[in-house]
């Protein structure tokens, strides 16, 4: 059973999206030492333990009482009732031979039940956390310090933000159903594209309460469509309070007053969560845009797996929903036009066009010897921006081609928006001729939520990214 399996009942349970924050802060303490340390977070515990989904005792705090204060975090997190999962705030990160003594340390020697870490050093330093499927871990993402922008926030030449690479990695990452992320609640707007780019993951939001978080933004931003994936920390909100027990009742019933509300909300909204993106992935198998078996390419290759998206013009309810998943995207970028490639991409853009008010054009595959003899049909003004728009992403060699075309009539292009990314190399060499690649969908994301619903056999899948990885 998964950690996230584990958790999941324990919200259930009593209905709460409540993670305690076991902080011994110095100041907190009458004396310095690990013994009053191990009792302020003892009375913590027997406080709030009927209304906490988790608890999460800082390992920092701790560690600066030496060797007696690792004891104390010892027995804290043997003193909380078998059921409520710990999680040791620790953000541990380091080579693979390390990592595995770190993992030993937190997993067997203080009995914790998940561990935060760092995502820097890459998946061989998550690994050793990660190969007991009852162990969990929440990679830090976009922290709730301000700072967290100095790094997490750079953008990437193949698009989006560096916190939103590692939200997707953690997605492909997360074999066992037992990794989730860490974005703080002081960040709203990051929240939720944390959530769009990490899907059904859990997320750990720190920053309500002392930090200035605010618990209904949060919860708006984070929380999936079902009304989970998200764990709300809070320490000093609960343990400085006169009355720990009510401090912690109100929290945990305001956040389900929000969530539930929200819900409400969402019974009367068009789709627009996270999740929508999958369920439009689910779409495109069942109209036949996206087909298994055994297909010969152009290249002569067999392919087990094809992507035929002009089908879409014969769906026009599925070719609505498609258009409104590009509007997000679009909607964050600079543009005059939208620039469809034909002929797959020529639908999807009239219907994006009509939803998001944007003029169209597009460069025309063969030039027409009568006529008015145009590269690219629609107005426009030398100068203008466009956003080039296709249905899918392979090698980038097409989108070369008309961009071409594109400045070649004086219009100015930085940005390519495309339904589905094949992950064949698109991304990087739109890169390094200057250009931003930006996807509703990925390849991988989509492979990954078939073989965990059972839409498509594990053979299937299993077999197409074998053809991936070796083309």
């Amino acid at each position: 059973m998964g950690f996230f399996t584990t958790l999941e009942s324990r919200v259930r349970e009593i209905d709460s999206l409540l993670c305690v924050g076991l902080d011994p802060h110095p100041d907190d303490l009458e004396v310095q030492t690990a013994e009053a340390a191990r009792d302020f977070c003892l009375r913590l515990i027997e406080a709030t333990w009927e209304l906490a989904a988790a608890y999460k005792p800082n390992a920092a705090f701790f560690e600066a009482l030496g060797a007696e204060g690792f004891a104390a975090l010892r027995e804290v997190i043997s003193a909380v009732p078998q059921g409520i999962p710990v999680i040791l705030d620790a953000k541990r990160g380091d080579i693979a031979s390390t990592a595995r003594a770190y993992a030993r340390s937190a997993f067997d020697v203080l009995e914790a039940d998940a561990i935060t870490l760092s995502p820097y050093l890459g998946y061989d330093s998550l690994a050793p956390f990660l190969e007991r499927a009852e162990k969990g871990v929440f990679l830090l993402c976009k922290t709730s310090n301000t700072g967290s922008g100095d790094l997490q926030d750079l953008p990437l030449a193949e698009g989006g933000l560096l916190y939103e690479k590692v939200a997707r990695s953690a997605r492909a990452w997360n074999r066992r159903d037992n990794l989730g992320l860490v974005a703080g609640a002081t960040h709203p707007e990051a929240l939720r594209r944390v959530r769009r780019a990490g899907g059904d993951l859990w997320i750990l939001a720190p920053g309500v309460g002392a930090q200035g978080g605010d618990p209904e933004a949060a919860l708006q931003a984070g929380l999936r469509p079902d009304g989970l994936g998200l764990l709300v920390p809070v320490s000093r909100g609960i343990s400085r309070a006169d009355d720990p027990h009510k401090a912690a009742a109100e929290l945990a019933a305001d956040f389900r007053r929000v969530r539930d509300r929200l819900a409400a909300g969402r019974a009367h909204a068009p789709r627009t969560e996270a999740g929508a993106h999958l369920d439009l992935a689910d779409g495109l198998l069942a109209a036949g845009c996206i087909r298994f078996g055994e297909f010969t390419l152009k290249s002569g290759l067999k392919s087990p797996i094809y992507i035929d998206l002009r089908r879409l013009a014969s769906h026009p309810e599925l070719l609505a929903r498609v258009a409104a998943a590009y509007l997000p995207l679009l909607r964050e970028l600079r543009f005059d036009r939208l620039a469809a490639l034909p002929y797959a991409a020529l639908p999807i853009a009239t219907a994006i066009g009509l939803q998001g008010g944007w003029p169209m054009l597009y460069p025309r595959k063969e030039v027409k010897a009568y006529g008015t003899r145009v590269d690219i049909e629609g107005e426009f003004e030398p100068g203008e921006r466009a956003v080039v728009i296709d249905d899918l992403a392979t090698t980038g060699g097409s989108k070369f081609e008309a961009i071409e075309k594109l400045t070649g009539a004086g219009l100015e292009v930085e940005d390519v928006v495309v339904l589905v990314d094949r992950q064949s190399g698109a991304a990087e060499a739109l890169a390094a001729g200057g250009y931003r690649l930006h996807s509703v969908l990925r390849l991988d994301e989509m492979l990954a939520h078939w073989e965990a619903s059972g839409r498509v056999s594990a053979e299937r899948i299993a077999a197409t990214r074998a053809f991936l990885s070796a083309g």
